[in-house]
């Protein structure tokens, strides 16, 4: 599930598989109904108020595998992107990662191209901001992309998040997993798996 949202996030399994892990105050199922469901969200659902200028984008669902016999082949993961002005904050969760990985950390970034299954280089490079406005010298860090390192827990989940100084232009994106940690150069090897997060 991939969306955008102005004002209101309305999320169906998103923040179930978040849990308490994305905002305060969130209101859900029958308090919702008590306090005056927004318009447009169903009875049972999620939804959280937010500030009337923000943007959001979510990505919900199995995890697309981009190279064979990796530990994310039954991973899961869900992100929100909540816009406000000129900062962004990210939020990625991620299950059902094999168990030899636990204890791992990976390397995790918002890239500029589709996610697509088998094809890591069809993500294209990370969404980096002096490329984007086409400054230079271009810089690689946490300030101008979107990093979002996660270590695996002994059950295979692992919780990561990010604030930047920009928001990110809208497109058909994705968040790509990588074989390590990042580095200070802003690179962190193989491409093993991603989720699609597209708005506009």
């Amino acid at each position: 599930m991939t969306g955008t949202v102005r004002g209101v996030l309305a999320v169906v399994g998103v923040l179930g598989a978040v849990g308490a892990f994305w905002a305060v105050g969130a209101i859900a199922g029958p308090a919702a109904d008590a306090q005056g469901r927004p318009p447009g969200v169903p009875r049972g659902e999620v939804a959280i108020p937010l500030a009337g200028e923000s943007d959001v984008a979510t990505s919900n669902g199995p995890l697309r595998v981009l190279a064979p016999h990796g530990p994310f082949e039954r991973g899961r993961a869900v992100v929100v992107m909540r816009s406000q002005g000129a900062r962004t904050t990210v939020r990625l969760k991620v299950t059902g990662v094999g168990r030899t990985a636990a204890g791992r950390t990976f390397g995790a970034h918002l890239h500029t191209g589709p996610c697509v299954a088998g094809d890591g280089a069809a993500a294209g490079p990370h969404y980096n901001t002096d490329v984007i406005n086409g400054r230079k010298p271009v810089r690689a860090d946490h300030e101008r992309e979107i990093w979002l390192d996660f270590t695996v827990s002994p059950s295979g989940a692992a919780n990561a998040s990010a604030s930047v100084p920009f928001a990110p232009k809208p497109g058909d994106r994705s968040i790509v997993i990588h074989e390590h940690a990042t580095d200070h150069h802003g690179t962190a090897g193989a491409r093993l798996a991603c989720l699609p997060l597209a708005w506009n």
